[in-house]
């Protein structure tokens, strides 16, 4: 059984580990659903944005693995790597965070199982032995990984971020990526807005150039146009053959999640953001995993694409 304690869990016994797992996952989803119209909801939601934030190229099952048993992690990996790349030893007595971890072995290129689960299968191929098949994914296993805290040893390398409390050249960056990303930006100066009090717009394909157009208003607070820009970049990726007014408002709140994460993950402070998770009321569990999915894929595509771009 998961252990809990102080609001964390832990995954102690190796022959339920996986059904744990599982069933603290869709547990949490279940209980967001229940409560959506909460406050408290949202508090839960957003303490699993702060997770996402840190670890963006994981996947929404293993952030919220990781929220429930040690949600105060900044950096994890397993006890060797910690050892061999870091330099660094798990404290005695730690408790390992249990995340799920790809399984990458040889499978059969029809049923694309392991040759191990080929042979008890009714897949009759037979064309190539399984010493010369491919590898690829064939499955996921619990893994233990350990926060940074719960090790000691040699210092960590400091790890470089783009802004540290002022938006830096995150501006020209977001605007220079546009087009990779497969959208048309403008910055539009105060006295030429004319879209009201919004500070960003996301308009569907234009027809000169097929592409979403995403303006904003320009403004002093770069920090808060970052923001916009990633916001307004979310409904592009996401939301732009969206059509029907209540889904959209609906993926207000996957926008701004988009923003919170990368605009924590820039070091900029985000805690103003506030999300109405009303909004998802009516959402079946289902729905709600293929929101946070969105959330973590789009979040972790323009992460890749920002880290990646040149300096201007």
């Amino acid at each position: 059984m998961a252990t809990t304690s102080d609001s964390s869990v832990s995954f102690n016994q190796t022959d339920t580990r996986s059904d744990e797992m599982n069933s603290t996952i869709e547990q949490w989803i279940d209980d967001l659903v229940d409560g959506v119209d909460d406050a408290q909801a949202s508090a839960e939601f957003q303490e699993w944005l702060d997770v996402q934030s840190r670890f963006h190229d994981y996947s929404y099952r293993n952030t919220l693995l990781i929220k429930h048993q040690c949600p105060e992690a900044t950096r994890v990996a397993g006890y060797r790597t910690w050892q061999e790349e870091f330099e660094r030893h798990v404290k005695e007595g730690e408790s390992a965070i249990w995340i799920w971890a790809p399984i990458i072995t040889k499978q059969c290129p029809e049923c694309e199982n392991s040759p191990n689960y080929h042979e008890k299968s009714d897949c009759d191929y037979d064309e190539t032995p399984p010493k010369e098949w491919s590898k690829g994914l064939v499955g996921f296993k619990p893994a233990p990984v350990f926060d940074v805290s719960q090790t000691e040893g040699e210092p960590l390398p400091k790890l470089e971020t783009e802004a540290t409390g002022d938006a830096g050249d995150l501006v020209d960056r977001l605007t220079d990526i546009a087009d990779e990303l497969g959208v048309t930006v403008r910055i539009v100066p105060e006295g030429e807005w004319t879209h009201g009090e919004a500070k960003g717009i996301c308009e569907q394909l234009s027809l000169v150039d097929m592409q979403p157009r995403v303006e904003v208003r320009a403004r002093e607070n770069d920090a808060d146009l970052v923001r916009t820009l990633i916001h307004e970049y979310a409904h592009a990726l996401l939301h732009f053959d969206v059509d029907d007014d209540t889904e959209r408002s609906k993926r207000e709140v996957e926008a701004e999640a988009v923003a919170y994460v990368i605009g924590r993950y820039c070091g900029l402070d985000t805690s103003g953001s506030a999300f109405y998770l009303a909004a998802w009321e009516s959402d079946d569990p289902e729905v709600v995993r293929e929101r946070l999915g969105r959330i973590s894929r789009t979040a972790e595509e323009l992460i890749d694409v920002l880290e990646n771009s040149p300096t201007p």
